[in-house]
């Protein structure tokens, strides 16, 4: 990693060209706060589309991986939506030695739990995700939720954690029960519905973003969909790092 310009302390980039997982850590640690604090890990390409061929891989690179591993070894709880689960294969996430005495230290599992919404609970309960994760997963859903997949999601052991009536899962409440269970640095990765709702609500403290230096063009979804807000939501950049034509941004709720 090189390049990276916090907007507050320009005497923090390093000279030497590289930055380290360690320093990188540094760089993106959630701030000092008794809440929670949610993040968003989204990647876009110059013409803002958010996928192609329906998955994210294709628009990342090297260094946007390195960020994406980085933001897993700072977080509690990795939010995403059943989608996005699908689409991209999730597996449980990983403890990695690189993070370990930090995620110690702050009093961390080994490695971030996962927390995917689902309304209508339509996962497969027998993958590794479900099954075989190194900190139990966790669904949030509705009251409204099918009872025989609840106690599916159950026997798989994944945890099942109501957050909204009916078949819909209220955002500003599913940060809310994470924040019960000591999950205090949220970091969602979409999809862009979720993310949405997360904007929608006012509930979205953080958005990292990736802006790839390409063009596909189509009719992709944009990191964000659903209904627009009323009055558009302004964010204050915090930092900028680039390499090879990729921007990693990162901007916060002022």
């Amino acid at each position: 990693m090189r390049r990276l310009f916090p907007v507050t302390d320009l005497t923090a980039a390093d000279t030497s060209g590289e930055w380290s997982l360690d320093r990188l850590a540094d760089a993106y640690a959630y701030p000092a706060a008794d809440g929670p604090w949610l993040r968003a890990n989204m990647v876009s390409t110059l013409d803002g589309a958010a996928q192609h061929d329906g998955r994210s891989q294709p628009i990342s690179c090297e260094s946007d991986m390195r960020i994406f591993g980085t933001l897993r070894g700072l977080a509690d709880v990795v939010i995403a939506g059943a989608q996005t689960v699908r689409q991209e294969g999730y597996r449980p996430a990983r403890a990695r030695d690189a993070f370990a005495a930090r995620r110690a230290a702050a009093g961390q599992t080994p490695a971030p739990a996962v927390a995917v919404v689902s309304g209508s609970l339509d996962l497969d309960f027998s993958l590794p995700l479900f099954v075989s994760p190194l900190v139990p997963t966790l669904v949030l859903t509705g009251a409204g939720a099918p009872p025989d997949r609840i106690a599916t999601a159950r026997k798989a052991g994944a945890e099942v954690v109501i957050a909204g009536e009916g078949s819909r899962v209220d955002p500003a409440r599913a940060v809310r029960e994470l924040a019960d269970r000591g999950h205090r640095r949220l970091l969602t990765e979409g999809g862009p519905r979720l993310l949405g709702q997360f904007v929608a609500e006012g509930v979205l403290d953080e958005l990292c973003l990736t802006v790839a230096p390409l063009l596909t063009a189509g009719d992709a979804q944009r990191i964000a969909g659903g209904p627009a807000v009323e009055v558009p939501k302004r964010f204050a950049l915090a930092s900028l790092l680039e390499e090879d034509g990729f921007l990693f941004t990162r901007y916060r709720r002022p």
